[in-house]
């Protein structure tokens, strides 16, 4: 049986990016700097508004698994696509990155919906508004999810997403489940405030049963119905295990226990902000691995994060083993 150091579970979405204006965006009714869910009508809408654009493969896990296997982790991914051309290319993908794709995609005869995609249009100061339609993505369920896979891993990643559709919180806590009777840690991504405010609820109950929670201010916030980050973070180190809050530029709070880290941040002017919590998330996961401090985990996150800002797309071009070392952390 494979040992895998982390696996992440998650929407599996081909992201379609292209430079876009505020004009834009106003001009198709687009919220800048968030993730909207659309139906495929309102996607093939905005594809075919778009002048130009690359493809990539994303999703925020899988995007953080790109990160992990650029440090030479080994890593799976649970997801779900169909056999289709951005199936087969969002597997093999994944694949060639060094992630093992454990889910294969689905016959297009036995799939009811396309693989999923999401729309980013990147504005001239890095933001990106993401419109993301969930596809084949929101059918993934707790059949979904191999004990061989999830109980086999020493780090689980979650996606709050996720708790969008019910059979993928059935998956979600089934992997939370089979990794944490094998001995692993479990923890998930907050995804944004949205999402956070759809599911305070249940976030609230994963804080307190989960090894890690990991979300920028905006999200804290919104979990804890606040606008004091101080009272939102206090309230989060009492309930949970180990917490991680990014602020967007500013310094980086860790907390476990008695424990509380405050990592400064360079500030960069981004190229494009896609994938900053993706990339911090896999530096922070490789020091967790690794039984790094928080300290060092918090810094490799934040060099993990402005490697990746400062070019288009949501993972690693540049060897991030060699960042850390220049960085003096390995």
């Amino acid at each position: 049986m494979t040992k895998y150091q982390v696996v992440g579970i998650g929407n599996a979405i081909v992201d379609v990016i292209c430079p876009s204006d505020d004009a834009f965006l106003d001009r198709m009714g687009i919220q800048k700097g968030v993730m909207q869910l659309i139906e495929r009508e309102r996607g093939e809408l905005l594809y075919d508004a778009m002048q130009s654009h690359t493809r990539r493969p994303g999703g925020s896990v899988a995007n953080t698994l790109a990160g992990l296997g650029n440090l030479g982790l080994g890593t799976a991914f649970i997801g779900r696509v169909r056999a289709d051309a951005l199936g087969r290319f969002y597997a093999d993908e994944m694949a060639n990155g060094g992630t093992d794709f454990v889910n294969p995609p689905v016959p297009v005869k036995k799939a009811d919906h396309p693989t999923s995609r999401s729309m980013i249009f990147v504005s001239p100061d890095g933001e990106r508004s993401m419109n993301t339609y969930l596809g084949i993505s929101a059918d993934l369920g707790p059949d979904d999810v191999p004990d061989e896979v999830a109980g086999a891993a020493e780090i689980l990643f979650l996606e709050g997403y996720l708790y969008d559709k019910p059979r993928g919180k059935q998956a979600f806590e089934a992997a939370a489940r089979a990794c944490r009777k094998g001995g692993g840690k479990a923890g998930i991504a907050l995804s944004d405030p949205f999402c956070v405010d759809r599911h305070r609820a249940d976030f609230r109950k994963l804080l307190q049963e989960l090894d890690y929670v990991i979300g920028n201010e905006h999200e804290w916030r919104a979990l804890f119905e606040t606008d004091d980050l101080g009272t939102a973070l206090e309230t989060a180190a009492n309930e949970s295990g180990l917490i991680v809050c990014t602020r967007s530029g500013h310094d980086v709070v860790l907390a476990q226990g008695d424990e509380t880290v405050t990592v400064p941040v360079q500030e960069v002017t981004p190229v494009d902000a896609t994938g900053a919590g993706d990339q911090f998330a896999a530096g922070f996961l490789y020091g967790m691995a690794n039984g790094q401090s928080l300290e060092v985990s918090g810094r490799m996150g934040c060099v993990a994060a402005s490697e990746v800002i400062g070019h288009y797309g949501a993972r690693p071009e540049a060897d991030l083993k060699a960042l850390f070392a220049q960085n003096g952390l390995i």
